[in-house]
């Protein structure tokens, strides 16, 4: 399991990076949306979670993302996508496109699974 606190953009920068290497041997499909998956989560809780985001990944049969921020924040159990003339908005849409699931606890915050296979 990879955990890693992240305190601004150029830490995600540095956090995907090492998440991409330690993933190696995934298909190009699941490793492009595991870095979709945390690039939203993480951006969301850097903007809207209180600054700093917490991060964990763990490959088994799947890949489990979690991520969660300073403030509790209990994000809309379901997505709904944001008009074209929005400026934000589109992320959980994006993860819940290509997570098998996504769940809230309040000591793990967002949860993500992401399909292997």
């Amino acid at each position: 399991m990879m955990r890693f606190e992240i305190e601004s953009f150029s830490a995600l920068k540095g956090a995907l990076l090492k998440v991409c290497a330690e993933m190696g041997g995934l298909p190009e499909n699941v490793l492009f949306d595991c870095k979709l998956v945390i690039d939203e989560l993480v951006s969301n809780v850097l903007r809207h979670g209180g600054g700093r985001a917490f991060l964990s990944v763990e490959r088994r049969e799947v890949i489990r993302i979690s991520v969660r921020g300073e403030r509790d924040f209990r994000p809309p159990e379901k997505s709904t996508l944001s008009p074209p003339d929005a400026e934000c908005g589109r992320g959980l849409y994006l993860v819940d496109a290509v997570a098998s699931s996504r769940t809230y606890s309040e000591s793990d915050g967002i949860t993500v699974i992401i399909p292997i296979g």
